[in-house]
């Protein structure tokens, strides 16, 4: 029996893009554990650039069904993120591919005043567009995130951008692998949005847990908003993305980043164990 649907083997066949990341890869394992059967889309030399809609109809072509993401690239503007969301979605009305799972954002439901997630958005409805069934999967933020500061956690610091108490939802980038896999060997009956419950957390808790893996105390240092620009570019942030970073910290602390999909997959990975990998210490 199929462990992730509950349902006979169907050696189907699934389109997975960026399998080197986070999220591409914990579904291509969680796919090929259960022995359904994958290809891989790459992008280089002998893959499919996403901008490449030819290449990228071509990879699709004859699968059961895809996985597509929209990555942010400091090389593009917004309307060259845009473009790039059209040629995915081009790729997929070509190929004609019956179920596309899309991982997309909370706050995708907005067009604009969210930063990089209105890219999001764009996507979203560009592949809803294309006759296919559409599976978007609404993640909160990842629990990998942490990685960005490992280098001021180095030097004992834990930056913080807005509100360091308010507990928000942190996914493992594992579990939402997991639930790309169900959705694509039992997609819907129709489009659908799908949020991601996952555990809560303040930024303090995280910076606890983090020093506590870490083995040295951590100071949590609040950056103030009047600050935010000047501090991403100090961390190297591409001058393209900062803009769009801080707005994004914006629309959090307005609290508009919610939860408002035709349904929700709770996701259970703990944060302490997340970071134990990322940190690399062993269970």
């Amino acid at each position: 029996m199929d462990r992730l649907a509950g349902r006979p083997f169907t050696e189907g066949m699934y389109a997975i893009t960026g399998i080197t990341g986070h999220v591409g890869g914990a579904t291509v394992r969680a796919l090929r554990a259960v022995g359904e059967r994958v290809r891989a889309v790459t992008r280089g030399p002998g893959g499919a650039d996403f901008m490449d809609r030819r290449a990228l109809a071509a990879a699709f072509a004859g699968c059961d069904g895809a996985f597509v993401l929209l990555p942010t690239d400091p090389a593009l503007d917004d309307a060259g993120h845009r473009r790039m969301a059209d040629s995915i979605a081009a790729a997929v009305e070509a190929s004609g591919v019956p179920h596309v799972v899309a991982l997309s954002s909370v706050g995708a439901d907005q067009p604009d005043g969210t930063g990089p997630i209105r890219w999001l958005h764009h996507l979203e409805n560009g592949l809803r567009a294309t006759g296919a069934r559409v599976t978007a999967l609404r993640s909160p933020h990842f629990q990998e995130k942490v990685s960005a500061v490992l280098g001021a956690a180095a030097g004992g610091i834990y930056p913080v951008f807005g509100s360091a108490d308010v507990p928000t939802p942190m996914v493992a980038t594992r579990d939402v692998g997991a639930v790309v896999a169900r959705a694509l060997v039992s997609p819907p009956a129709a489009s659908e949005v799908v949020d991601l419950a996952a555990p809560r957390y303040t930024e303090r808790e995280v910076a606890a847990a983090l020093g506590a893996v870490l083995g040295r105390a951590l100071s949590l240092v609040t950056v103030p908003r009047a600050g935010w620009a000047d501090a991403l570019r100090g961390a190297g942030v591409p001058p393209t993305l900062v803009g769009e970073l801080v707005a994004l910290y914006d629309a959090e602390e307005r609290g508009s980043l919610r939860p408002c999909g035709d349904r929700m997959v709770s996701c259970a990975t703990p944060l302490a164990e997340t970071l134990r990998t990322v940190v690399g210490v062993p269970a």
